[in-house]
């Protein structure tokens, strides 16, 4: 996927914008994108998007940016690590280091609620991942189960999960839920900023955890679009793990 390059942007502070100034991407039929994420997948992600389960079926902009982020900046220690998706929807962020990491050491899950499990199903069978990645349900704010406490991950993926209002104190409760399992487990997180709301929720993330801002190459251009790239880590880890930034 070619990028448009863009003049940097000024400083900015996300909790200072104002009003509801991104609107909704709009809604696309069912069809199946792919992508290379400028060269850096030798062989294109092929992602299907379909809303028929919900808005998680589509390719969101946040996803766009942390798989890129993650290939070009981690591809090599994500390696050896232990590595779980939040809200993945079809899975681009987990398919795409997946797809970009031929050596994995582990398993890579994929999580979401059981309206998107065929989609995610249906995304690893089309890249060809069954034997790298498994796809998962996880309802945010309940128990894990017990395959993802024996499994302790260690980084943990999740972009465009904020979105719901409502939704914000179960992902939150998961992430503290993850971090108390594996204390020295780096969270990237990724978000498009739509509205006031949305800010409460980091604001509400730094009083739990170390919260981060991760540079990238890209972030001129996709903080114009108030895209916010984050690392989420426990404030009495010690030490972040060893892909922190």
């Amino acid at each position: 996927m070619t990028e448009k390059k863009q003049t940097p942007s000024p400083e900015f502070s996300p909790l200072g914008f104002d009003e509801d100034i991104a609107p909704l991407p709009e809604y696309k039929a069912a069809g199946t994108t792919e992508v290379d994420f400028s060269g850096l997948l030798g062989e294109p992600l092929k992602l299907h998007e379909d809303l028929r389960s919900g808005c998680g079926g589509q390719l969101w902009p946040a996803g766009m940016v942390l798989a890129k982020h993650m290939l070009r900046y981690h591809r090599e220690k994500l390696q050896s690590a232990r590595i779980l998706e939040l809200g993945a929807g079809g899975g681009v962020v987990g398919l795409t280091v997946a797809k970009g990491c031929k050596n994995l050491k582990h398993p890579l899950y994929i999580t979401d609620m059981v309206e998107m499990e065929p989609l995610m199903k249906y995304n690893i069978s089309l890249n060809g991942l069954a034997d790298r990645v498994r796809a998962r349900i996880l309802n945010w704010g309940e128990p894990l189960s017990q395959e993802v406490v024996d499994f302790k991950p260690d980084v943990i993926l999740a972009a465009d999960c904020v979105y719901l209002e409502a939704a914000f104190p179960l992902l939150m409760q998961t992430l503290k839920d993850l971090l108390e399992l594996e204390p020295k487990a780096t969270v990237y997180f990724c978000f498009k900023k739509r509205r006031r709301a949305d800010m409460q929720f980091l604001k509400n993330a730094r009083k739990a955890f170390t919260v981060t801002e991760i540079e990238d190459e890209d972030r001129p251009v996709f903080s114009r679009d108030n895209l916010f790239l984050y690392t989420f880590t426990r404030k009495d880890s010690g030490s972040s793990s060893s892909l922190s930034s």
